[in-house]
């Protein structure tokens, strides 16, 4: 439009012409408008509300998580306010979705740490978020970048200041009775002093040892673990496994079992080792569902740790999926736990490697007279949550979900229970010759 003139007073001239021209044009209206909406557009995009497209709540005893997951990343702000305890999580340009309005109606009374929430917009471009707390709490919130099926999430885990003591919380649901049962037994005895001194002079009651086995479902919460094609999730057939072999275990006169997680939340590999730790077990039972890229692959198989290399290349690819279920349930890594201080150490632990697959040659055993076995023989590798250095430990797939024939069987409640008893067998066996060493922990038969 501007052609190049001699003359810079010619070229303002002309150019002054050309642009009165075009200006008269009713054709720059819509040329204008163009622009302008397509900038309006640009940003309104670049300063659009971010939105939540799912969030979820996960109580648990150890403590609670709740999950914010979005297409893009989340900005965030968190302060802990005391006078009522409350956290206050202030999101920013978050739009106010059903899906965070459904939150506060997700908040049960028998949550351990959590009283209430509530929403509401704090302030142009602020969405705050506050939760009502019941008791002093240690918040952690941290980001977590796409993986697998998830998009960006910002994740807040409340801890208790004092966390439980898992032992008090295994004892609690027979506290009361054998509180009562004590009570009357000293009652009785008081009364056979008085009337027969020789009385005391009785054998005393046999003695022995309290052995707690700590069952670990897989997976959980956030990680669903393996998936079949109609959808079964790999959690959820674990915890129901884990169930059956704990009311099993506690119907032994001598023996108690503890999950590792008692319902659908994630629970991080070190977690679950500390827990195991905290009551003291004897044995380690972490219980999965295999799945494979072809749908032919079946069978159980046990595992027991490596401090070298895996036995095979199928178990140490199994090996790295198990211990990415931390990428995928999403763990911290910003901080240094405490449950990592104690898990992550220069482990000297051959002896019970060698217990630990002692073990799994027992439960293989009695696995392979319900199912056919993958292996024949307990295999090893790298895996975190198998890790802990004084307590015998296995990893036991119990058949593979990606075959259709064994996840029809692993969906059976009926199987569960055979598999349940399959694995207390294969423990009473092992432990009918590898008594563990004396510990604090006594029960007396009366």
């Amino acid at each position: 439009m501007f052609e190049r003139l001699a003359s810079p007073k010619a070229f303002l001239t002309t150019a002054l012409l050309d642009c009165r021209e075009l200006f008269s044009s009713s054709s720059i209206y819509t040329f204008l408008f163009i622009v302008a909406s397509q900038f309006s557009l640009q940003v309104n995009a670049a300063f659009a509300d971010t939105i939540v497209s799912s969030a979820r709540i996960w109580p648990a005893s150890e403590y609670t998580r709740l999950t914010l997951e979005s297409a893009t990343p989340i900005s965030y702000s968190l302060m802990l306010l005391k006078n009522p305890h409350r956290a206050v999580l202030d999101l920013e340009n978050v739009m106010l979705t059903s899906e965070i309005k459904k939150l506060p109606e997700k908040i049960g009374i028998d949550y351990p740490y959590i009283r209430a929430l509530r929403i509401g917009r704090f302030k142009p471009g602020i969405l705050r978020v506050v939760l009502d707390l019941k008791t002093e709490v240690v918040p952690q919130a941290f980001v977590l970048k796409p993986v697998a099926n998830y998009g960006h999430r910002l994740v807040l885990d409340i801890y208790p200041v004092s966390p439980p003591d898992p032992m008090m919380a295994l004892l609690n649901e027979d506290a009361i009775k054998s509180a009562q049962a004590n009570a009357l037994a000293n009652i009785k005895s008081d009364v056979k002093a008085k009337d027969n001194v020789a009385s005391n002079r009785k054998v005393s009651p046999e003695i022995i040892r309290l052995i707690t086995i700590a069952i670990d479902p897989g997976h959980g919460g956030e990680d669903p673990g393996a998936m079949s094609r109609r959808g079964t999730h790999e959690k959820d057939i674990t915890l129901a496994i884990a169930r059956k072999l704990k009311a099993k275990i506690d119907a032994e006169p001598n023996m108690r079992a503890a999950l590792t997680r008692e319902g659908d939340y994630f629970m991080s590999l070190p977690m679950r080792l500390d827990k195991a730790r905290k009551l003291n077990a004897d044995l380690f039972i972490s219980i999965h569902a295999d799945a494979f890229d072809k749908p032919h692959a079946r069978g159980s198989s046990v595992f027991a740790l490596s401090e070298s290399g895996a036995t095979s290349a199928a178990a140490g690819w199994l090996a790295k999926k198990e211990n990415d279920a931390d990428l995928i349930g999403g763990v911290n890594l910003d901080i240094k736990d405490h449950y990592l201080k104690k898990t992550l150490l220069d482990l000297s632990q051959t002896a019970t490697i060698n217990d630990s697959l002692k073990l799994g040659r027992e439960v293989l055993s009695e696995i392979g007279e319900i199912n056919h076995l993958h292996k024949n023989n307990v295999e090893q590798a790298g895996f975190a949550v198998l890790k802990s250095p004084d307590i015998p430990s296995i990893l036991v797939e119990t058949a593979f979900i990606s075959n259709p024939d064994e996840e029809k069987k692993l969906r059976d409640s009926f199987y569960q229970d055979k598999m349940a008893k399959a694995l207390l067998v294969g423990i009473k066996r092992y432990l009918a010759k590898s008594p563990p060493l004396s510990r604090s922990k006594m029960v007396r038969l009366e």
